[in-house]
């Protein structure tokens, strides 16, 4: 049989304490309708679209698990200068978001090669009718002007993949010396440490 050391109701005046120094401290509550809260920087609170960066590989569509995003497109021919024929490229006509059905997982913004979808920290969208959480890409581009910069590179860190490619092509050395010429060794009785 163990022995309960202590006072009885020792329990009790601890849980008690505990109460009196919460009800004491100063409340953390945030007046939120009337004071803006602080975001942590790069907070996920809606995702915007930056429309001319957009080349409508569709990437954003086929990777996102809840099949929200609607894109819509056209070819138009572009004419170079110099070339046999004209090129074709795709035109954005349409660049859909549901966000009721968008669950903020952010795979859209990582698989985009082109740099047309962010994280913007806006979060006061909601609306009273479930069909205008349907943003199309004039809604989604006016949070283009909310979305912060990106944050400084670390200068302790590894350089990014573009400044470390600029550079090493900066550093090589010209043509002639990139391919040095290889001697080989004469073939014979002198090669082999004969007499010749």
């Amino acid at each position: 049989m163990s022995e309960r050391s202590g006072i009885p109701g020792e329990g009790l005046v601890k849980g008690l304490a505990v109460t009196l120094k919460t009800m004491t401290s100063r409340s953390t509550t945030q007046q939120y309708p009337d004071v803006a809260p602080e975001l942590p920087p790069r907070s996920r609170g809606v995702i915007a679209l930056l429309a001319e960066n957009c080349t409508v590989c569709m990437l954003c569509a086929r990777e996102c698990p809840d099949w929200c995003i609607y894109i819509d497109s056209h070819k138009e021919e572009v004419v170079v200068a110099g070339a046999a024929r004209p090129r074709q490229r795709n035109v954005l006509d349409k660049f859909d978001i549901d966000f009721s059905l968008c669950m903020y997982c952010g795979i859209c913004v990582e698989v985009c090669p082109f740099d047309a979808l962010y994280w913007s920290p806006e979060f006061e969208y909601a609306e009273y009718d479930i069909k205008d959480l349907l943003h199309d890409k004039d809604h989604l581009g006016q949070w283009m002007g909310t979305v912060p910069p990106p944050p400084a590179h670390d200068h302790n860190g590894e350089p990014a993949k573009e400044e470390a490619t600029a550079a090493r092509k900066a550093a090589a050395p010209t043509s002639s010396a990139a391919h040095p010429t290889v001697v080989r060794p004469e073939s014979g009785p002198a090669a082999d440490g004969g007499t010749p």
